[in-house]
């Protein structure tokens, strides 16, 4: 039996990953996020318009998606509520985020030279993907249940970095074994590995409907 509802959001389980882009002073800047899918060579993010990260690659068109595994879930962790901009924007205020300048410092992670952009990698995670931009525009201008400025990035990867721990053996040495990988996957706010939650989920402490505005309206 199917009951029709309306959830705060639409977040199904999808990998999260640390994209790591510079800032205009030229120190790198680390955030988690889980609105991304990937086709071919090409990969497109959901952003926060206010962000720093968008900011970054609206100027340096460039940055490494590193994809995180149940073994980085407590430094995503540490990330959840940061952001990298100053100046915090008000529903950032509302939903308890902090800023912070060290990003990499934060989390507890390392950085490691790109080969062909400017941004590090992340040395901790199993997948670093180096991408550039292809094209940024808004998104979800129409949706009226979307409660913040967002934008959609286009990405071209153009280098793919495998821990060696999760590629096949042999002749299929640059595919990768799926029973190997195990990404850390954000459902509902919660973080997850397979059916087992990694740890408790930092960005989950506040009550969903903080991001369902629509969802507090008086009935008109």
């Amino acid at each position: 039996m199917h009951r029709t509802i309306e959830p705060a959001i639409h977040y199904w389980g999808t990998p999260v990953v640390l994209i790591s882009s510079l800032n205009e002073d030229g120190s790198a800047n680390l955030a988690p996020m889980s609105s991304a899918w990937w086709l071919g060579w090409s990969c497109m993010l959901g952003l926060d318009a206010s962000s720093q990260t968008l900011l970054n690659l609206q100027r340096q068109r460039e940055c490494v998606l590193n994809l995180a595994s149940a073994a980085n879930a407590e430094a995503v962790n540490r990330l959840a509520l940061c952001t990298g901009t100053p100046q915090l924007p008000p529903h950032k205020q509302w939903l308890g985020y902090r800023h912070v300048a060290d990003k990499f410092g934060e989390a507890g992670l390392s950085a490691q030279p790109s080969e062909q952009v400017a941004p590090p990698r992340v040395r901790e995670c199993q997948v670093q993907l180096e991408a550039q931009v292809v094209d940024i525009r808004p998104f979800g201008t129409q949706d009226p249940r979307l409660p913040i400025a967002s934008c959609m990035v286009e990405l071209r990867l153009l280098r793919a970095h495998v821990d060696e721990t999760i590629l096949q053996p042999g002749p299929q040495s640059e595919r990768i074994a799926p029973a190997k990988w195990l990404p850390l996957l954000m459902k509902f706010r919660g973080l997850y590995s397979g059916e087992r939650e990694a740890l408790p989920s930092r960005l989950a402490q506040g009550p969903e409907e903080r991001y369902a505005p629509w969802k507090q309206r008086p009935a008109s």
